[in-house]
């Protein structure tokens, strides 16, 4: 006879996986970065991926979004099932990859309110940024980053601090609500208190969904609030390390 924790890790492993990444080889003007990486992301679940400078972290997120610079030499990417290595950035982010950056560019003259809206009916499209479901999912979102409703008339990270850029990021995965977040060292930066705000964003957003993260960090703190399901350590281009 089974127990019910049987039945609940059956179900697990019964579940297709969100996101594959299977032997991926790739660089950028020739020089190769991945050595053949293996991560395979579950419904729910949170993974992140910790290494030193130059191990290929970053690489790893610009080239699941799709950016140019990078060539996949080997290997297969795949979103519930979908090869994404054919599409185009803006057509994984329309398969809901949403990649939140680094390093956030400031769009003088374009306000936060407008610019959250055209994204997510871009997204999500036109009937998903009106109404009453969206003004109440923007404050709900708002309320659990402590950013305050003045917020969206300012221009988009125009003289934003280095907390109120990643928040702001993290604002924009709530609402978009993508099946993969990848957040490139949302952390950096930011003070404890800034850490658990994030974090809050995180949970909310991918505990309890069918949708997935993978973390990219340097550090471990923010994984003190987050809990990944699986850490994988990348150096030199490969993982060499997975576990809790």
């Amino acid at each position: 006879m089974f127990k019910s924790d049987d039945i609940c890790t059956q179900d697990m492993q019964s579940k297709e996986p969100l996101l594959e990444i299977k032997n991926l080889h790739a660089g950028i003007d020739g020089n190769v970065i991945l050595n053949g990486i293996d991560i395979e992301i579950g419904p729910g679940e949170i993974h992140a991926i910790m290494g030193r400078n130059g191990s290929g972290k970053t690489t790893t997120a610009n080239i699941v979004m799709g950016h140019p610079d990078f060539d996949v030499e080997d290997g297969e990417i795949k979103l519930m099932g979908n090869d994404l290595l054919d599409l185009e950035p803006w057509e994984r982010a329309k398969e809901g990859v949403f990649l939140s950056f680094q390093y956030p560019q400031a769009v003088p003259g374009l306000q936060v309110g407008n610019f959250l809206k055209k994204s997510v009916a871009s997204i999500k499209g036109d009937e998903a940024a009106k109404g009453k479901n969206f003004r109440e999912l923007l404050k709900k979102s708002m309320k659990e980053l402590n950013m305050p409703s003045s917020f969206l008339s300012r221009y988009v990270n125009d003289g934003f601090s280095g907390g109120e850029k990643k928040r702001f990021e993290i604002l924009q995965m709530m609402l978009l609500q993508p099946k993969l977040a990848i957040l490139d060292e949302t952390d950096s930066g930011l003070d404890i208190d800034g850490i658990r705000t994030v974090a809050t964003g995180i949970n909310s957003s991918i505990r309890g969904t069918g949708s997935g993260a993978l973390i990219i960090t340097h550090y471990s703190r923010i994984l003190d609030y987050v809990k990944p399901d699986k850490i994988h350590v990348l150096i030199d281009g490969k993982i060499v390390a997975t576990g809790d």
